[in-house]
């Protein structure tokens, strides 16, 4: 068969049964990212159904999904709400790096895959899902609950710390070592540091640069933007995923509002191409060795997530309820990790088991946990006080009447 013929079936095929698996997740309340996953899983090699003419296609597509997944990310803050949670929630932001790098980093280092495989396993065990978290806030009614700008806070810092974090193990993935990669780490500080310095200052001048009541010139423009910056940010090895996460950032008002609306079902497509080609460079045998190492640390991220949201809450004054529900909700881990997993396969490939593993366990325990952890520390803490008793219903709403709720979109 000629090859553009088989590339046009297999992506056909690719797209099609994207599309009916995520139908299929959100009718069973799901994230379709473990299902994403499991598709690469079943298409890659060792699986049920091996591609070969679209795996260059979905490598390049996978590339955009990513730069696509932190441009929209970039664009759901504005520069100012991120120096504002910096200064407020840079406490909680420091107990949710050590309590959830360090079982990753632990891990990596028993396992023997040294140093840099602890540095992109800490990445991985690190970092919270906003995208999962989002929509089980959502779909759970608690947008309005008091510790909603908690959670959003955390999301928050550990998204703008990925600036820092992706250039530095870039660094050490290329063996740069300890001179280039602290040359490479002080590039992306400035380079951070100067968006966010033009974004507050002159982001409306930015913005009306960029802006087009056109849609079609304002996608082109856009896109072309974030491409172009993210190849130069590749370039200097900062990495292309931050270099799109600050031209979300530098974009505000309408044209942040509209470039969102443009792009969301394009970040959609790629986003799951990207799970899908991760999954496609994992062999699927290799992952029942890992199955228990990933079972365990999940459980222990599991802990320490929400002992992280305890604290969040906490300092901010929140009740015992609020603080379970804020770390119940922190607990789903996905995106982000599995872009740290990619960077890092190529020179530890036993990371790509493990990362796949360890995140189809807590996207699937996520929602779950976010449900359940409050009510369940309740019912144990009533059968220790009064004997097995049954509660009542358990609702969303909070002990204290919900504060205004600072949104995580920007203002238009």
């Amino acid at each position: 068969m000629h090859n553009t013929t088989s590339l046009l079936i297999e992506l056909g095929a690719i797209i099609l049964t994207l599309g009916l698996i995520g139908r299929f997740a959100g009718r069973i309340g799901l994230s379709p990212v473990p299902l994403y996953l499991l598709s690469g899983l079943a298409f890659g090699t060792g699986g049920l159904l091996p591609l070969s003419a679209s795996e260059d296609f979905i490598a390049a597509g996978a590339e955009i999904g990513v730069i696509l997944l932190l441009l929209l990310l970039g664009l759901e803050y504005s520069a100012s709400e991120l120096v504002t949670s910096l200064r407020t929630q840079y406490p909680s932001g420091l107990v949710d790096f050590v309590l959830n790098a360090l079982p990753g980093a632990g891990a990596a280092l028993l396992l023997g895959w040294g140093p840099v495989g602890a540095v992109a396993l800490a990445g991985v065990t690190w970092i919270s899902s906003s995208g999962v978290i989002a929509k089980v806030l959502t779909d759970l009614g608690r947008l309005g609950n008091r510790e909603t700008p908690v959670i959003l806070g955390v999301l928050v810092i550990e998204d703008l710390s990925m600036a820092v974090y992706l250039p530095l193990l870039t660094a050490l993935l290329a063996g740069l070592g300890l001179a280039g990669g602290s040359i490479t780490l002080l590039i992306a500080v400035g380079t951070v540091s100067v968006v966010l310095y033009l974004a507050i200052r002159h982001g409306r001048v930015i913005s009306r640069a960029v802006s087009s009541d056109n849609p079609e010139l304002l996608l082109l423009v856009v896109l072309g933007l974030t491409l172009l910056v993210a190849g130069l940010a590749q370039e200097l090895q900062v990495s292309a995923a931050v270099g799109a996460f600050l031209v979300g950032i530098a974009l505000s008002g309408e044209v942040a509002e509209g470039a969102r609306r443009l792009l969301s079902p394009l970040r959609d497509l790629f986003a799951a191409v990207f799970f899908v080609f991760f999954g496609l460079s994992t062999d699927p045998t290799a992952i029942p060795p890992v199955l228990l190492p990933a079972l365990l640390l999940a459980l222990a991220t599991t802990v320490t997530k929400i002992a992280t949201g305890w604290y969040a809450a906490r300092r901010a004054g929140i009740g015992s309820r609020g603080r379970l529900r804020a770390g119940g909700a922190l607990v789903a881990r996905g995106e982000f990790s599995i872009v740290i997993a990619g960077l890092a396969v190529a020179v530890e490939p036993r990371i790509g088991p493990l990362a796949t593993a360890y995140v189809l366990i807590l996207v699937i325990l996520g929602p779950l946990a976010a449900r359940w952890t409050e009510p369940t520390v309740r019912r144990v803490q009533s059968w220790l006080r009064h004997g097995p008793s049954p509660l009542p219903p358990h609702g969303t709403a909070c002990e204290a009447a919900p504060d205004e709720v600072a949104s995580s979109r920007r203002s238009g």
